[in-house]
């Protein structure tokens, strides 16, 4: 499996960087990870930290192959839940920590994935979007339902307003599966906060990776820029993780 790998993670017009990124691979494996902290909340940034690092030693430890990829990303997914609440397990419910989140893993030609909350997962192929999920929101919600258009998420009062998140409740929180997407040559995989895509058309986003002349790190640091500049002066943070695969397709 030939697979290309790049992160970036950009604070954006905000003090600090609540989001956390991560990208390991393991015999064959690859695994990615973006984490949201939210910042209404305390300690967004640890918050998102403890997620991403309990979610990275799962996959540490996992046998490989793993041999059913929508458990382990359920259970992994509920591993970093718990290591939210527990860092906010002193503090009154208001108070907690909290964070959106989002991963993806790769085995063979084949991608599974999982999110909470609006980070987000896109699957892009020549140049469009093949699938990407659906927010846990209050705005896809009323985009699902046809009482908003896509370009109105932008400017919606509750657009920040997620309804599933990691932290807050000891109860697992709302969580979409994904699973075995066939990968073909050249598809990529972007897993990312709201930072990125929230400002962001989504042909601007397929756009950014059909541009063989660069990199795959190049492309994705040069979206991530873009995206900073199209919310300017009030970007948020801006966090992804992409994976192309390039190797032939033998099945």
């Amino acid at each position: 499996m030939h697979i290309e790998t790049a992160i970036t993670s950009l604070v954006g017009h905000r003090e600090e960087n609540q989001d956390a990124v991560g990208i390991e691979r393991r015999e064959g494996a690859v695994f990615a990870v973006v984490v949201d902290g939210l910042g209404g909340h305390a300690e967004g940034a640890v918050a998102a930290q403890h997620a991403l690092g309990a979610s990275l030693d799962a996959f540490a430890k996992a046998e490989l192959p793993i041999e059913n990829p929508s458990r382990f990303l359920e259970q992994t997914a509920a591993q970093a839940h718990m290591a939210v609440s527990r860092l906010g397990a002193h503090l009154p419910v208001e108070l907690m920590p909290r964070a959106t989140y989002a991963a993806c893993l790769i085995q063979g030609n084949y991608a599974n994935w999982l999110h909470i909350g609006d980070s987000r997962v896109y699957h892009l192929r020549e140049s469009s979007v093949q699938e990407r999920t659906r927010d846990h929101s209050h705005v896809e919600m009323l985009l699902q339902t046809g009482l908003i258009a896509e370009p109105d998420i932008a400017a919606h009062p509750l657009r920040n307003f997620v309804e599933s998140c990691l932290g807050g409740r000891t109860a697992p929180p709302l969580m979409d599966v994904a699973t075995d997407r066939h990968l073909r040559p050249n598809d990529v995989l972007l897993v990312c906060s709201d930072g990125l895509w929230s400002p962001l058309d989504e042909s601007t986003i397929t756009e950014a990776f059909s541009d063989q002349a660069g990199t795959l790190p190049e492309n994705l640091k040069v979206l991530c820029e873009n995206a900073v500049a199209a919310a300017a002066p009030n970007s948020d943070n801006t966090t992804a993780a992409a994976i192309r695969r390039v190797s032939p397709d033998k099945d």
